[in-house]
């Protein structure tokens, strides 16, 4: 009997937990598509360089080696360790941060994630929405909330290059859109590049290895279409006498 009653809470609880989220899941945030390509080495680089300077300070990317990076992305090695290295690390080291977890919770209330894996786990869209919908809110401690991530502790790092926006709520108080406030420093077509560069810096740090599979994709796909017409004549020489 006990045991029923357990189980039976614990489905309970699932079963509110899963409302509780599809209920705060946004169809707002699912309109922010990225448009991203790893094959872009030049938006890469840009990622890289946005990724460093804008969010290296509280996220990781411990799986990420800065030597692979620079060889993945065409960087020597001076000119990365001149433009990308500000923590006194080298360059053979991993994308780790020196910021205490003590400090993050004092500051944040929250430790920051690692972020090595979330474009396979959330997807591109997410991040490229994340970045895109926050929008100024005076009942949080930062300032600022996020249509992607609602009530979200991390603070809006990118609020002068964007520009302020404001939420707009339906009769129901869903979010429908955001509006400018405020003119940032980009444009708008030059922050959904910036977006779009690091959201496909993630993507490819997620998986470094899939820059490899496409470049060497080409290859093998010629080495098939090949070997299928010398496979094609072999077959009809052997069987030209067979009828």
């Amino acid at each position: 009997m006990i045991k029923n009653n357990i189980l039976v809470f614990i489905f309970l609880v699932i079963i509110n937990n899963i409302s509780y989220s599809a209920s705060q899941k946004s169809e707002l945030a699912t309109k922010y598509k990225a448009t991203n390509s790893i094959n872009n080495k030049a938006s890469l680089q840009r990622g890289a360089k946005y990724y460093v300077n804008y969010c290296s300070g509280c996220h990781s990317l411990k799986y990420m080696r800065m030597s692979t990076l620079a060889d993945d992305l065409g960087i020597e090695d001076a000119v990365f360790s001149k433009n990308l290295l500000f923590t006194g690390k080298k360059i053979g080291e991993t994308m780790t941060i020196s910021m205490k977890e003590s400090d993050a919770e004092s500051w944040f209330n929250a430790i920051p994630p690692d972020l090595s894996l979330t474009a396979r786990s959330k997807g591109a869209d997410y991040i490229f929405a994340k970045l895109n919908t926050y929008y100024e809110d005076d009942s949080t401690n930062t300032g600022f909330n996020n249509v992607a991530l609602p009530n979200t502790s991390m603070p809006n790092i990118l609020a002068n290059l964007q520009g302020g926006q404001k939420i707009v709520l339906d009769s129901n108080n869903n979010p429908v859109s955001l509006e400018k406030v405020s003119e940032g420093i980009y444009t708008e077509a030059e922050y959904i590049q910036l977006t779009n560069d690091i959201t496909n810096f993630l993507v490819y740090v997620s998986e470094p290895a899939k820059l490899k599979r496409y470049s060497i994709g080409f290859w093998v796909l010629l080495f098939i279409f090949i070997f299928t017409i010398i496979a094609y004549y072999t077959k009809k020489e052997f069987w030209k006498d067979v009828h």
